[in-house]
């Protein structure tokens, strides 16, 4: 009853009013909310995006990004990072949630809205797997993807402007990079998100002058050309100098 009062205090303009909505207002609020999740990692001089090839009508056999309904139970975050163990096997990599789709026609078997997550993952960490939603999962270069099952397309195309918009401001980058990388591999991962390309002086300058990176004392094992230093990313410190109001800029 409390529900269909709050409904007529809404509905004073009386075009606005939903009839059946009103006379079945309890159906209304018994829905499933899916998670779908932008898995983004770099290899090769590339971004990839992970894709699976769905099972399951609806777009059978069509590529599409990992996603399941939220659980009655389930706080959303943990539905996402459910979905991102089942096809990569780990639950402790970066999320981040983007934003709420819910066009009329973005699902064909109904009014479904779904809410999108974006995550970076190391590639070396683990293969994709298959799940009970799955056929097959994918590596696939970000400029270059199929046609995506669903609005898809537009929730990694908006995953990635934002990944692009936070990676000047916030360390997310070392994210996708393996634990211990060189400055030359931390440059070209920033020229290739953020279309630019950078002094190779100034732009060591800059993020030694962070104060965020641990000189591992260790050099390039097996490579064909002259070894470079090693370097990784040191996260508790970066929370430290958070703390004390600390802003990381490039």
């Amino acid at each position: 009853m409390q529900k269909t009062k709050n409904l007529e205090k809404l509905n004073t303009d009386s075009k606005f009013v939903d009839t059946d909505f009103e006379k079945d207002v309890e159906k209304f609020f018994q829905f499933g909310l899916p998670v779908d999740c932008v898995v983004l990692g770099y290899k090769e001089h590339t971004l990839k995006v992970l894709l699976i090839k769905r099972g399951e009508d609806p777009f059978k056999g069509q590529f599409a990004l990992p996603g399941d309904l939220m659980r009655p139970l389930e706080n959303i975050d943990i539905a996402a990072r459910r979905v991102l163990k089942g096809v990569t096997g780990m639950d402790n990599s970066f999320m981040h949630q983007t934003k709420l789709y819910g066009e009329l026609d973005r699902d064909p078997t109904g009014r479904v809205f779904t809410t999108g997550y974006y995550s970076l993952i190391d590639i070396a960490k683990h293969d994709p797997r298959t799940t009970a939603w799955t056929d097959k999962a994918y590596w696939v270069n970000s400029d270059k993807l199929p046609e995506l099952a669903f609005d898809h397309s537009i929730i990694v195309k908006d995953a990635i402007e934002i990944l692009k918009s936070k990676i000047r401001h916030t360390p997310i980058s070392f994210e996708l990079l393996p634990k211990k990388f060189t400055l030359a591999q931390l440059q070209e991962l920033y020229e290739l998100l953020l279309n630019e390309n950078f002094d190779k002086a100034n732009f060591r300058r800059r993020i030694l002058s962070q104060d965020v990176l641990i000189d591992l004392e260790e050099m390039q094992k097996g490579v064909s050309h002259r070894p470079a230093r090693l370097y990784s990313f040191d996260s508790s410190r970066y929370e430290k100098l958070k703390a004390k109001g600390f802003s990381f800029e490039l």
